[in-house]
């Protein structure tokens, strides 16, 4: 069996199909893989459950359409330390993230979680290209 800690960001309901479908295309996926959907909340005054978001529900259906199991995962605090530790918490053996296009100076100026998980990692990262937007 193989674990792997799916990254679903807030609002970006493409880029969570674009992981879930990369997830999917694993070999053996249907039989071998458990995909933990986790959404890292920065702030949730209002106690929003990772079941509530829609990209997380979208890229359930994509995954449990190709016979993925689903099981689902939530934390609050910094993305990339979250992610790793829900990675060492369900000994996954990957960590599926999406990144965004961003200039140089944007990267400067507000990091990259996937790069910083690239660097950061213990485990290996799925780097999944985000769906292009004209």
């Amino acid at each position: 069996m193989y674990d792997v800690v799916v990254g679903v960001g807030l609002d970006d309901e493409p880029r969570a199909v674009a992981q879930a479908e990369a997830v999917a295309d694993l070999p053996t996926a249907s039989e071998q893989v458990t995909a933990h959907l986790c959404h890292v909340f920065r702030d949730n005054p209002e106690g929003a459950s990772v079941h509530q978001l829609g990209t997380v529900r979208r890229a359930r259906e994509v995954l449990e359409d190709a016979g993925v199991t689903c099981v689902h995962y939530e934390a609050s605090g910094d993305p990339v330390d979250e992610l790793i530790a829900a990675a060492a918490d369900v000994d996954a053996d990957a960590i599926c993230v999406s990144g965004r296009k961003r200039s140089p100076t944007g990267k400067a100026v507000f990091g990259s979680t996937t790069q910083a998980l690239v660097l950061n990692a213990d485990r290996p990262v799925l780097a999944v290209p985000g769906p292009d937007r004209e």
